[in-house]
């Protein structure tokens, strides 16, 4: 890589810590961090807590980004968590999807549809496959996870335990390159409810399932259903979305059969003006993310 690649590599990794990003740097020319032990990591959920090291070392110091970046023409690491950021990853169609399989942005779209509201304008990246990166800032005190196909499929979301590789960075495929917007925007209100992890259960007795757990479990359903009926225009399907996860771990528990919940929420959804299929795509997404994540809530209770 010539000296002018490398200056413009540091020059990006300066200007993203000058908007209060933490960086580190990735592998020249890749994507994984280079920092010792962590060549494999991916900077997603499935990485262990020991492989986040970045998300510890990423800094906005310049005269420690200058001493990394002299190092090695390094690409950029962004750890969206540090940095009060989430970033909307609107990814393309592998080659061993379907044939009709829509892409990232395409799902996006449709989603700002089914919400009823405008596609956000924001600080756009684009990716070397021809995907997007939407720069969105968090509300203070607000730790997001990052996410994967939460949203729709082809849509993943880089928060806390996640990056994103920076524009500015080059790899084999292409460059990442910033291709809209000069401001990462505040996340919308409604995406913001979507992507908000369900609240945690109140601890139930340590006994095996009781009349008292069924009760608990059938009032979350009646509060949940008329959330969901009493919903407004534009946080409708947010509102159906927190409630699938929210009653996720009563299916898990064995407290409610996973039919009568989405009967008693498909109902919910549609009197509050989603179509049947709208409610169907939401529920079967929301409710098998939580019924993973739940399995052994009973057990630690």
């Amino acid at each position: 890589m010539t000296h002018e690649a490398s200056s413009a590599l540091l020059r990006a990794a300066l200007e993203a810590a000058e908007r209060d990003w933490h960086v580190f740097p990735l592998r020249f020319g890749a994507k994984p961090p280079a920092l010792h032990g962590e060549a494999s990591c991916t900077g997603t959920d499935e990485c262990a807590a020991g492989h986040r090291k970045w998300e510890q070392r990423a800094t906005t110091d310049p005269d420690r980004i200058r001493t990394a970046w002299s190092r090695a023409p390094f690409n950029i690491g962004i750890a969206t968590g540090p940095s009060g950021l989430v970033v909307v990853d609107l990814d393309m169609p592998k080659p061993d999807d379907d044939a009709d399989a829509p892409c990232g942005v395409t799902s996006f779209h449709a989603l700002c549809e089914r919400a009823g509201q405008a596609v956000p304008t924001t600080l756009t990246v684009r990716t070397p496959s021809g995907g997007r990166h939407l720069y969105f800032t968090t509300p203070p005190g607000t730790r997001l996870p990052s996410t994967k196909g939460t949203l729709a499929k082809k849509i993943d979301t880089r928060a806390w335990g996640g990056y994103v590789v920076a524009a500015g960075s080059v790899t084999p495929a292409g460059p990442y390159e910033a291709v809209g917007g000069s401001v990462a925007a505040p996340l919308p209100a409604w995406l913001l409810g979507v992507l908000k992890p369900a609240p945690k259960p109140v601890q139930a007795p340590s006994v095996a399932v009781t009349v008292q757990s069924r009760r608990y479990a059938d009032t979350a359903l009646a509060d949940e259903t008329r959330n969901v009926t009493t919903a407004q225009r534009g946080g409708r399907e947010a509102a159906l979305f927190r409630a699938a996860r929210a009653l996720g771990r009563f299916i898990a528990w064995g407290d409610l059969p996973r039919s009568v919940v989405e009967d008693a929420l498909q109902g919910a959804g549609e009197a509050a003006g989603l179509t049947a299929s709208e409610c169907r795509s939401t529920l079967r997404s929301a409710l098998n993310w939580s019924i993973a994540h739940n399995q052994q809530r009973r057990e630690t209770a």
